[in-house]
């Protein structure tokens, strides 16, 4: 139990340690890629992710004090760790892509953080239990210093007019805040904020769901061993393949809006059914509703892309990485403290939770679309008058 108890704190530490130093780092270079161009912030996290991985490493070698982690996750987050890589590679994107085709490669981005989680959960763990945690963070260094590697000697760069800047400047943050309060674009400013709420709230009740499927899955009356575990979490990351097979269907006949509602239908009902589910078999067809819950998302983002100017991308996707990670930290805080306190009359609550709080990303998406209906023109940062895409 002391031993438990530590992990947790250590965990709370280093998590909010990387979350407030990438908080300020990713808010810098985002806005700075806009000038300077994205390999520079491809570059950094990369390097920053190998320095973290090799201090991990020296911490298990030596065995030095486990705060030592927590330094290794600074250095990261100075950086700009995972986040500045995320937001980085989705302003790639936008750059290289037009708004016809953004929603699908979007898509396609994020179905490689499907495929990869699944291939790390379920490689990474057999690895583990074979040859302990050393070995692993071997490849978890090597991939990140092939990465750093790739991004400065391979990788084009896509910003078309890049510019000096300098980087320690308050300049990029204020672009960070203009985003969302310029009012000389304020109908297009008001979609902002909206479709970022609505992607908090989605990726939150993700984030949150998926931290407790183990729980559920091992407590009565599902008892699962740890090979049905691993079929669980197979199936969960298998959704972002099939969300993106389904939403370059639909796309063929339906708005990305549209694409949208269904896929958080999808996950809405998928949640329901898991929250009730107290055999294998309904387990499992919980998670085989879910097969178009990530297609949302990649939908809000592009939306979003497409409400900036081509040199604000940067600053769009780094304030987006931020609310991404401040997912992550509002996931575990309430539906881990929401799973114990309903155990007592409903094991699957947050999971029904997650469901009725789906609800209003919905409900906000579908006041946006009648919104843009109603009005035959939007304007958009840095272009004249043009009829709403999408």
């Amino acid at each position: 139990q002391e031993v438990e108890t530590l992990v947790s704190h250590w965990n709370l530490y280093i998590n909010l340690g990387g979350f407030f130093v990438g908080l300020f780092s990713v808010t810098l270079f985002g806005p700075w890629s806009d000038r300077v161009g994205r390999r520079p912030a491809l570059i950094l996290p990369a390097a920053g992710m190998a320095l973290q991985a090799a201090v991990y490493l020296l911490v298990m070698y030596l065995q030095l004090h486990v705060a030592f982690f927590l330094l290794g996750r600074i250095l990261s987050g100075l950086t700009g760790d995972f986040n500045l890589i995320l937001a980085s590679c989705f302003a790639y994107v936008a750059d290289t892509s037009d708004k016809r085709t953004r929603t699908f490669r979007v898509a396609i981005l994020e179905a490689c953080l499907g495929v990869a989680g699944m291939v790390a959960s379920i490689g990474g763990g057999q690895w583990r239990k074979a040859q302990g945690y050393i070995n692993p963070f071997w490849l978890v260094f090597a991939a990140s210093l092939a990465a750093t590697l790739y991004a400065a000697f391979c990788l084009q760069e896509s910003v078309k007019e890049q510019k000096p800047a300098k980087l320690f400047t308050l300049s990029h943050y204020k672009a960070v805040y203009r985003l969302y309060t310029a009012p000389e674009h304020l109908s297009s400013r008001r979609a902002l904020i909206l479709y970022s709420l609505a992607f908090f709230l989605i990726v939150t009740v993700h984030f949150g769901a998926k931290d407790l499927y183990v729980l559920y899955e091992l407590g009565f009356p599902l008892c699962w061993t740890p090979d049905l575990i691993g079929y669980g979490s197979a199936a969960s990351y298998l959704a972002y393949m099939s969300s993106l097979g389904g939403l370059r269907l639909l796309q063929l006949c339906l708005e990305d809006t549209w694409v949208a509602q269904i896929g958080l239908i999808s996950n809405i009902s998928g949640l329901v059914v898991i929250s009730l589910a107290t055999t294998t078999p309904l387990m499992f067809t919980g998670y085989g509703i879910l097969f178009l819950s990530m297609a949302a998302t990649p939908v809000i983002r592009s939306k979003l892309s497409k409400l900036v100017s081509e040199t604000e991308q940067g600053a769009l996707f780094a304030s987006i990485a931020c609310v991404e990670g401040l997912c992550s930290l509002v996931a575990t805080g309430v539906f881990n403290s929401l799973y114990p306190a309903s155990l007592h009359f409903m094991r699957g609550f947050p999971f029904l939770f997650g469901a009725i709080i789906l609800l209003i990303p919905a409900a906000i998406m579908g006041w946006i679309e009648i919104w843009d209906s109603d009005h035959d023109y939007c304007h958009f940062p840095g272009a004249s008058p043009s009829p709403v895409d999408d």
